[in-house]
């Protein structure tokens, strides 16, 4: 192999380029990215550069130096705009093309957003949170619609700096579909108790000139309007490759999609035998590791690569709430909560699929104590061993 090419200058591939490199990897190394800057850390935006904690520049993920140590062919400020793996080539959307031998895609994500919608924030990129940070303070109006993890800690970050918010989501309670009804529940009141106007079941139909409208015609009046309604795998420049799309880049174990093509991070749709499921995982650990997997399976002879099976880590800061997890929450049949009490914002949710205990969620808990059930759920333990006395 001579010619390297990394689609994505993100999280996921710096650290595949910089696996590369460390695996000893010395040929031509190029890494593209639509975005002007240098690779960045995104769960910051959110919170520390909203709330206006951070400067921009502190979200560099690596100095100018040590980039220049990497050797890059750095393509920054221009999309991938297609790929023919028949002759190995990416197409780039100023015209230029870039050959290949192997390739690893670290596309990424982009916001979705409401029909029509061209006027409201989302938050992406630096830029949006620069845009969002600028139009937020005392006595400003905002609404947010969306109360998953994005949402709701732009929501908290907004009512500490005196605005008035407004939280919209169509589902019964916050991050139902992942957390479950009773944390989901202990999430809303921990929201209205700091004074935020919390609104579930309730669905946007469009953005206004003075806010959005619900399905029932209301008008939810707002002087700024953020959609955090989840995102879509940055996906489109893969058309007519051949590759197969399904809510992201199909990969199997290998995080291989393609012969001689690879992908990690939020765009990558892999087959983790651990869970015994494909998954796409938007969170910040599992872009860094998952980019350092499929390097090292991409150097690696085919006898020689591992599959790709962690247990999948988050994190979110809202208020003064640490909300960590460890494990794949999706599609759970039972939530116990082991330690502490809801009511206190303070406790361990466990959670179970099958006759198996594949996640534990914990607020307000010691990262130590949270990290013992990452062990729990590594070596399948079973839901009886793991949880006593349930029936």
């Amino acid at each position: 192999m001579k010619r390297i090419v990394i689609v994505g200058a993100s999280a996921a591939g710096l650290a595949a380029a910089e696996t590369l490199r460390r695996d000893g990897y010395d040929g031509t190394l190029t890494l593209v990215g639509d975005e002007p800057s240098p690779p960045y850390d995104r769960p910051p935006l959110s919170k520390q550069v909203l709330s206006g904690q951070w400067d921009a520049d502190r979200t560099a993920l690596r100095t100018p130096e040590d980039l220049a140590a990497l050797g890059l062919d750095l393509r920054l400020g221009v999309a991938a705009a297609g790929l023919d793996p028949a002759t190995g080539l990416v197409r780039l959307a100023d015209g230029s093309t870039v050959p290949y031998d192997r390739l690893l895609i670290a596309t990424g994500v982009r916001p979705r957003r409401l029909p029509g919608d061209r006027v409201a924030h989302v938050l992406r990129t630096l830029d949006d949170a620069l845009a969002l940070r600028d139009r937020i303070g005392p006595g400003q109006r905002l609404v947010v619609v969306g109360a998953g993890f994005l949402g709701a800690e732009a929501a908290a970050v907004a009512s500490k700096l005196g605005a008035q918010v407004t939280l919209l989501e169509p589902a019964p309670v916050p991050l139902a579909h992942a957390v479950g009804r009773e944390v989901g529940q202990a999430l809303a009141q921990a929201h209205r108790e700091r004074g935020v106007e919390l609104r579930c079941g309730v669905t946007v139909t469009e953005v206004t000139e003075d806010g959005v409208r619900l399905a029932d015609g209301e008008v939810v009046e707002g002087d700024e309007i953020l959609v955090a309604i989840g995102s879509l795998p940055n996906t489109d420049w893969l058309a007519g490759s051949g590759l197969t799309v399904d809510d992201g880049v199909v990969c199997d174990e290998y995080c291989q999609a393609a012969p001689d093509v690879y992908a990690a991070g939020d765009v990558a749709r892999w087959y983790n035998p651990l869970f015994g499921t494909s998954m796409r995982i938007e969170h910040r650990t599992n872009a860094a590791e998952q980019g350092m997997a499929a390097a090292r399976n991409l150097l690696a002879a085919p006898g020689a690569r591992k599959p790709f099976t962690p247990v999948p880590y988050f994190w979110s800061d809202q208020y003064d709430m640490k909300i960590q997890a460890h494990g794949y929450l999706r599609g759970h049949d039972e939530v116990a909560v082991v330690e502490g009490d809801l009511a206190e914002d303070r406790f361990l949710a466990a959670y179970r699929s099958g006759d198996r205990i594949t996640a534990a969620l914990a607020v307000g808990m010691p990262a130590k104590v949270v990290r013992q059930w990452r062990q729990v759920i590594a070596v399948r333990a079973a839901w009886h061993d793991a949880v006593p006395n349930r029936p």
